[in-house]
């Protein structure tokens, strides 16, 4: 990679790791289901009337749109809302990468090589580390169901995968079209019809512009911003070398959440942070070797 696009990714990565602050500002302003659906409206609207189809069959849009936009923000905007540490949940939610490598194996009957697997025990054993540590000092469930987004976040990339979308990023600017119904249908049902309608009136107040400013955050600049740059990355560059760059996302989220939110995280946590990392960075799938052509060429 030149040295703009490796500035670029890590730029994205900065934007994702922000993403985690601002959706602890907007939990502060909206309920989490619908701060979920709204987040999610927002690009909605303008991709159904600007945006070409991703010409990709609906299927996979729809297991696209209900894994990685709904399930994985159901259970994160939960977790958070409920205790899940800022920079501990931009963490836990890197587990996406091995969940998608088991589940590709046990779906896809795709092969997971020796180097995969022992990184996949790694970063399990990372993440058993920290619920055990959240155990002995706060309620697991958040923990469990960050995992859960995360698990979401698997399912949906593999739906992406099998799209094999000729423009990646029709495909995540339509997949926004999925999340807002069930959403906000579930907002309705568990936080009450008239909790969304309460925060919006709010939002419009100055009280309330932390929550806007936090909402445009997570829908333009880590989602269409952030996801732009990345797809365009992942179409220059093979996967492997382009994927191991969001491994700095809960290093700026742990960050952040330590300078902006005053959270410290146990040493215990640190470590099984740093293991986390270890085992997705080693189980993360290599790219296939491409062959070169020496047609043509000058002999030494």
């Amino acid at each position: 990679m030149s040295l703009r696009h490796r500035l670029l990714a890590a730029f994205v990565a900065v934007l994702w790791g922000g993403n985690f602050i601002a959706i602890h500002i907007g939990l502060e302003h909206f309920p989490p289901l619908f701060l979920g659906g709204l987040r999610f409206l927002v690009l909605a609207v303008p991709t159904v009337l600007l945006v070409p189809w991703p010409q990709v069959p609906l299927r996979w849009l729809l297991g696209f749109g209900l894994g990685f936009g709904t399930v994985q923000f159901i259970f994160l905007f939960i977790a958070m809302d409920i205790g899940m540490p800022t920079g501990l949940a931009s963490l836990v939610l890197q587990a996406s990468a091995p969940f998608t490598v088991l589940l590709g194996a046990l779906l896809l009957r795709e092969r997971i090589s020796a180097p995969q697997g022992i990184g996949i025990a790694i970063a399990m054993l990372g993440l058993a580390a920290i619920a055990v540590s959240r155990a002995q000092v706060a309620a697991v469930l958040p923990v469990l169901l960050t995992l859960l987004g995360a698990l979401g976040w698997a399912f949906g990339n593999l739906a992406g995968r099998l799209a094999a979308a000729p423009n990646p990023l029709h495909l995540t600017l339509w997949m926004s079209v999925v999340p807002p119904i069930p959403l906000l249908a579930m907002s309705m049902v568990w936080e009450g019809p008239a909790a969304g309608w309460e925060a919006l009136r709010a939002a419009v107040t100055p009280d309330g512009l932390p929550g806007v400013a936090a909402l445009g955050y997570i829908a333009v600049l880590g989602t269409l911003v952030g996801s732009g740059i990345w797809v365009g990355l992942m179409r220059r560059y093979p996967a492997g070398v382009v994927a191991p760059y969001s491994l700095l996302v809960p290093v700026v989220g742990i960050g952040l959440a330590a300078t902006l939110l005053g959270e410290r995280p146990s040493v215990l946590e640190l470590v099984a942070a740093a293991v986390i990392v270890g085992g997705v960075l080693l189980g993360t799938p290599k790219p296939a070797p491409v062959a070169v052509s020496t047609k043509g060429a000058v002999p030494a």
